[in-house]
């Protein structure tokens, strides 16, 4: 596991394409490595979910999502973000993606999934004058995945200002994570990767009939953490990839998979692994996977 680096290392890298109507959208590229994804990420999801939106933008459609409140989760699994809100939800692939206990994703896919191209965007009118403001991302393929809309000064909620009224403190965000992500000149907000702390969950699936026994499961693995003190997050989870083996339980540190689980193996699985590093042979998942 690589340090985690605090400080941005611009890229100096700006690419001007003319737009299709006129005017030109101007990209400014930065480092798309994990760390430097997941720390603008939960910036602008989990701390400034009320300013930002969500679209995904190509010739002939447009979508356009907002939050209405703190996203219900905001988690790192298996390479994917997932930001699940009131009512929908997103994946973003910021990490190589394994393909679940079985590692059984391509080498090329994981790179044509992953994001591989990251770049701070201005849209500019055919007189030179900026209208919208935002951050775009490109996987492996050079497809555009997903669009990151920030703050407007030229719009208050569906209508436009008054031309040469612009409320210009809507761009603090833009400017702000400019400066950090861009131009290198402010370190990240954080000591650690935000998206990366310990956790272990239990699979609530309904695609399994022996994962709606889950909640038992879920209590032994909490009384058990919170008994020993640990500085790791009890929570549930979606398909954890091991169907018709539930209950299942993943701990996010090592990348562990357990099956069949109830609450006494719950509780092993606390004070065994987590507290003293001895993954449990027998139900550990894939069989043999105790190294």
């Amino acid at each position: 596991m690589t340090e985690f680096n605090p400080w941005v290392k611009p890229l100096n890298r700006v690419i001007s394409e003319p737009s299709p109507t006129g005017g030109k959208i101007e990209y400014e590229d930065f480092d798309c490595s994990t760390d430097v994804l997941s720390s603008l990420l939960y910036t602008l999801f989990q701390q400034n979910w009320h300013q930002v939106g969500v679209g995904h933008i190509v010739q002939g459609s447009v979508l356009e999502l907002e939050f209405n409140a703190p996203p219900k989760l905001c988690i790192l699994y298996d390479g994917y973000l997932t930001v699940a809100a009131e009512g929908w939800h997103l994946h973003l692939c910021i990490e190589a993606n394994l393909g679940g206990p079985h590692c059984n994703t391509p080498v090329e896919l994981r790179k044509q999934r992953q994001v591989s191209r990251a770049a701070f965007y201005r849209r500019f009118n055919e007189e030179g004058n900026p209208r919208s403001w935002g951050i775009q991302f490109w996987n492996g393929d050079r497809e555009q995945l997903m669009t990151i809309l920030l703050p407007n000064p030229l719009v208050e909620g569906e209508n436009l200002l008054p031309e040469g009224k612009p409320d210009l403190s809507k761009l603090e965000l833009y400017e702000e994570l400019r400066d950090i992500y861009v131009l290198g000149n402010k370190p990240l907000p954080f000591h650690k990767n935000p998206l990366k702390h310990s956790y272990i969950s239990v699979c609530t699936s309904s695609r399994c009939l022996p994962s709606q026994k889950w909640q038992p499961v879920y209590d032994a693995l909490k009384a058990a953490v919170d008994e020993a003190g640990l500085e790791v997050e009890v929570r549930t989870s979606g398909c954890l990839e091991v169907c018709k083996l539930g209950p299942v339980v993943f701990y996010s540190e090592d990348r562990t998979w357990y099956t069949r689980v109830n609450p006494d193996i719950a509780e092993k699985i606390v004070n065994e692994h987590l507290v003293q590093g001895n993954k449990l042979t027998q139900h550990s998942y894939p069989p043999g996977s105790n190294a």
